[in-house]
């Protein structure tokens, strides 16, 4: 029985998402050293000494990489099935801001300097190099941080009624005499420095009494830091540990991954995966 040689939109998803072939993690490790080499470029360019001397080498390197980056971007989206779900996929979304700087440097000048977003895209590494355990992991914590959210925005609207007391009641003590409390909006600004033990120091109380309410605020501080850590850890704990193994086979409709190593369909959209 002949075996069906997969049609060229196939070929290309395998080799541009999936890893589990030679030529997938060829073009994933070539890849890799694609954004280190770019990255790399960036941070030379924008060093005067070595801008003076290969500016125009540096230049034409950078356009190069973009340019490479543009044509694989474009065959991740010719490759999948639903263009949307990669498009507006965490790692979509990266792959995209990973050019458009280069491109609006065109229109403004120093933008082209944001590409070092491209050091984003070597979490890939997890995948080239069979890590996506770990990738699992980072989900569980994104996840959690997800579900901590409403917890934390009541917490957050806590500190802001706090920090417009205490910077009222600091207007009053030393708004007098003190230009660094002249208005409530600055001392406002004293309180969220101090209440997060920042202490920039350009604005301190001179009173006695205002003295003793920045200490007071300072100690409070050290407590309520601990809050946020706290709400995430407790869901932390909650969590599944994700220990179980994952292929890094990636969904040709969907673009998820992490499915079981013998999954021959895919467990978000239900399609059939590349064989």
């Amino acid at each position: 029985m002949e075996i069906k040689k997969p049609a060229l939109r196939d070929r290309i998803h395998e080799i541009i998402f999936e890893t589990e072939t030679p030529a997938g993690k060829a073009f994933d490790v070539l890849l890799l050293l694609f954004i280190v080499a770019s990255v790399v470029v960036v941070l030379l360019e924008s060093m005067e000494i070595y801008r003076l001397r290969f500016g125009s080498y540096l230049t034409a390197l950078e356009w190069f990489f973009t340019l490479a980056f543009t044509l694989e971007y474009l065959l991740r989206i010719y490759s999948v099935y639903k263009p949307g779900k990669y498009i507006f996929s965490f790692f979509g979304i990266i792959d995209l801001l990973a050019i458009l700087p280069t491109y609006i440097g065109l229109l403004i000048v120093g933008s082209h300097y944001l590409v070092v977003i491209r050091a984003l895209r070597l979490l890939r590494i997890f995948r080239v190099f069979k890590l996506v355990n770990f990738l699992r992991q980072g989900q569980i914590i994104i996840e959690s941080l997800r579900r901590s959210v409403p917890k934390i925005t009541v917490f957050f609207f806590f500190i802001l009624i706090v920090v417009t007391i205490i910077g009222s009641i600091m207007h009053v003590l030393e708004g007098g005499f003190n230009a660094g409390f002249s208005s409530i909006p600055k001392s406002i600004y004293w309180a969220i420095v101090t209440l997060t033990t920042v202490g920039y120091g350009d604005i301190t109380p001179q009173s006695e009494i205002g003295r003793f309410l920045s200490a007071f605020v300072m100690v409070l501080g050290y407590s309520i830091i601990a809050v946020p850590t706290g709400i995430i850890a407790s869901d932390l704990v909650r969590m599944p540990s994700g220990k179980e193994e994952v292929s890094n086979q990636s969904c040709r409709y969907c673009s998820s991954e992490g499915h079981d190593p013998d999954a021959i369909f895919c467990k978000y959209c239900g399609e059939r995966l590349n064989p």
